[in-house]
């Protein structure tokens, strides 16, 4: 795998012809937990397992004389599927504000429910390709290209939202049972709209008494311009009904204030029908695809046999990745086709260095650092979000011993340092520092044949993040999510070497 790592040292391993295979099997457990107080069992906890069984590793390489040429295939980002049974926060919140929105406009709602279901994939596969020259015994050089295509998936839906709100007017079945939240909707926005025409036809029907000469005349003496005393009473009873006073009214007033309430029903009414259309059941089913190549050079040298240090540079890889919207799915405003996504990868400096003190023992070291602040992590050449404070670093420590001619064991941790801040965090995506601990042994089955196997469990610090999520468009309302994560995973690989040098 110097392939990837160490390109520059493959003029090491002598002449011949050498490959590796080998494949790792990873799971991973991300949890948000969301404080938001109207979402249902709040605090509310979302789990979402991450299963990635192929993770695989293909290495070959040629050296003859001073050259090397190699080439190789592993996945470099993303890798894997995590699936959400309960979807994520962001997307019940939405669902949750049905209760308090309802209740502010008197209709008791205290309970809702729906379907929900996400699941995203994403996978980098990178195809590289190098050659390397041994300078002389201590100093070689190598450079090459990779090229990176980037694949992100995106499946989910919303579906079958309920609510339980008591409200009789819109329909008897109103009346705290749980049910069909477009049926409440779609029905309100009948009723509404009934009530605004009957308040129009209302209106319109004093018009002539108006036209007569009797606007200016009170409300209590219509019967001296036409109207029948039932017809005073009835308009005095809806103005009040309506939350107005009729004393003092004129008949012009009275027909300006239920035209007013009129138009007012008439606004509720398309406020419900949009509440309907926005609670019908949504689904994407969506595919982000796009390549970019980054140039690799490194360095190795050994200034003594039981001294290696490697250096290893790659250019930032610019992405650019294209939306397709499958299945012709409504994808709830998150997805457009022909939409352009920025995905580019950071540049890398890489530092590796190993040290023999005995024959049957290496220690290492590693630091790597990823320049993150040159990348647009907000995805948009658009909009600048400022997501990066600091660039990622990386950092660990290994030994291997050779227990004997065939077998040799080793450990090691590694530790990261990320570098984002809230701008980057959210239910979907999230960096926290971590620490990994790993172990494993080699197996030597023939001279030309070398198993390896290794596991590997990485802990995350938890993350959390406070936001204002807008109640209404208009109330802040403050949310703090917090995000855990837990990795493990085991590794298998054989390395070859054919006509290798004694």
């Amino acid at each position: 795998d110097a392939v990837y790592f160490n390109p520059a040292g493959l003029t090491k391993l002598g002449n011949g012809f050498f490959a590796s295979i080998n494949n790792q099997t990873i799971s991973q457990t991300k949890t948000v937990v969301s404080n938001y107080p109207y979402l249902s069992g709040e605090p509310k906890t979302y789990v979402g397992n991450v299963s990635a069984p192929l993770f695989p590793g293909i290495y070959v390489a040629y050296n003859t004389g001073n050259f090397s040429f190699s080439a190789g295939f592993n996945p470099i980002g993303g890798g894997g599927g995590a699936k959400y049974d309960k979807g994520l926060p962001s997307f019940e919140m939405m669902i949750a504000d049905i209760v308090p929105s309802l209740a502010s406009q008197g209709i008791p709602t205290t309970q809702y429910a729906a379907d929900i279901y996400f699941e995203g994939t994403s996978v980098y596969f990178g195809y590289q390709a190098n050659a390397a020259y041994k300078i002389n015994d201590k100093l070689s050089v190598a450079a090459g290209l990779r090229l990176v295509s980037a694949k992100n998936t995106y499946k989910g839906h919303i579906n079958s939202i309920s609510i339980n709100p008591t409200y009789p007017a819109f329909g008897a079945a109103y009346n705290g049972s749980m049910v069909s939240a477009p049926a409440f909707f779609s029905d309100g926005q009948t009723y509404l709209n009934l009530v605004s025409g009957q308040l129009a036809t209302t209106a319109t029907s004093l018009q002539p008494i108006i036209n007569g000469g009797g606007a200016n005349v009170p409300l209590a003496n219509g019967t001296t311009v036409g109207l029948t005393p039932t017809q005073v009473a009835t308009l005095q009873g809806t103005i009040v009904s309506l939350g107005g006073n009729p004393t003092g009214m004129t008949i012009s007033q009275t027909q300006a204030f239920i035209s007013g309430a009129s138009t007012t029903y008439a606004g509720k009414a398309g406020i419900m029908g949009a509440n309907a259309a926005a609670t019908q059941n949504i689904g994407v089913d969506a595919v982000e695809t796009g390549s970019g190549i980054a140039p690799i050079i490194s360095v190795n040298y050994s200034p003594s046999d039981n001294l290696d240090i490697a250096v290893r540079y790659e250019f930032k890889t610019k992405l650019e990745l294209t939306t397709k919207i499958n299945n012709n799915l409504d994808g709830g405003g998150l997805f457009a086709s022909g939409q352009k996504i920025i995905a580019d990868m950071p540049a890398m400096l890489a530092i590796g260095v190993d040290y023999k003190p005995v024959s049957k023992l290496i220690l290492s070291g590693t630091f790597n650092t990823y320049f993150d602040k040159n990348v647009d992590y907000d995805g948009s050449a658009d909009i600048q979000v400022n997501m990066i404070d600091k660039n990622f670093l990386e950092y660990g420590l290994g030994a291997e011993y050779s227990v004997n001619d065939k077998l040799r064991v080793s450990a090691g941790w590694v530790a990261t340092k990320t570098g984002v801040n809230d701008n980057y965090q959210s239910d979907q995506e999230y960096s926290t520092n971590t620490n990994s601990i790993g172990a494993g042994f080699g197996y030597m089955i023939t001279p030309k044949i070398d198993l390896n196997i290794g596991a590997q469990y990485t802990f995350y610090a938890d993350g959390s993040k406070t936001y204002n999520h807008l109640l209404g468009e208009t109330v802040p309302v403050p949310v703090t999510e917090t995000y855990k994560k837990k990795t493990w995973l085991i590794g298998v690989g054989l390395d070859f070497a054919f006509g290798k040098e004694k």
